[in-house]
């Protein structure tokens, strides 16, 4: 590795590992599966707070806990038990383009998940296997098992599809959350059958701008094929955790101003 690429590397190691830390939970999204302790509460609040994750972190943790009193602080017992009178507040969230429509129907797909599935890794790893490059093929399975109940077709733009070559951040995110182990307090490594370095960069115009900018990324376009080059760069510095970078790249470009 050249002088630059080692100036680079130090740089990122520096920053993903002030922004990988407890300090900055509160104020970003993984705050609220942050306030529960059962692994299902986890992985449900997880899920359907990476779900509305764009646009501002204060509105998205704003909209995020008045979805989660909605669900009585209990989202497993929530999904697995609620009755057409509990629906009445959830048909009127809405965050930006997610509506009441959509989050019904998440509830809905999650409800069959756990009934005949166990827990959303399994969901996501039912044709996942040691040998796969990176998490593609999990999140392509994970869309057939959410939508294998009858749904309207509007909610299927709310999870990403790498075969149309989205970036999937947030799904990108999600899994993040869930399989990293790096004993930080962040994220929350409950999954094993997925290595983390099989994880996707979450990519998004933050973190684009930023890598562009450092020299990590050339591809205009922000999407799946820029995440997947993104993280093969990123694997020059660290071949097993190439998402801790992500801590970097997001803090640099929201908390540090780095823009075009």
């Amino acid at each position: 590795m050249d002088s630059k690429r080692l100036k680079l590397k130090a740089l990122l190691d520096a920053k993903a590992d002030l922004y990988n830390s407890q300090e900055f939970v509160e104020s970003d999204p993984i705050s609220i599966p942050h306030l529960y302790s059962k692994r299902e509460d986890i992985e449900i609040a997880g899920f359907l707070t990476a779900t509305i994750s764009w646009g501002q972190r204060v509105t998205i943790i704003k909209n995020a806990k008045r979805l989660m009193a909605w669900m009585d602080h209990a989202p497993f017992e929530f999904i697995m038990n609620f009755k057409e009178s509990d629906l009445v507040n959830i048909r009127k969230f809405a965050h930006r383009t997610f509506n009441g429509i959509d989050c019904e129907f998440f509830l809905w797909s999650l409800k069959n998940i756990y009934q005949n599935y166990g827990n959303l890794e399994n969901a996501f790893c039912s044709d996942f296997s040691a040998d796969e490059p990176n998490i593609r093929k999990a999140i392509l399975a994970f869309r057939t098992i959410f939508f294998e109940i009858d749904h309207p077709k509007r909610v299927e733009k709310h999870i990403a599809n790498p075969e149309r070559n989205s970036a999937a951040k947030r799904i990108n995110m999600f899994l993040r959350w869930m399989v990293r182990d790096d004993k930080r307090g962040v994220d929350f490594g409950l999954w094993n059958k997925i290595h983390t370095a099989q994880l996707v960069c979450p990519l998004d115009v933050h973190s684009a701008t930023v890598a562009r900018r450092l020299g990590l990324l050339t591809r205009k376009n922000n999407d799946w094929q820029a995440a997947l080059l993104l993280t093969e760069t990123l694997k020059q510095f660290d071949r097993n955790d190439p998402v801790k970078y992500d801590f970097a790249l997001f803090g640099l470009g929201i908390n540090e101003g780095i823009k075009d």
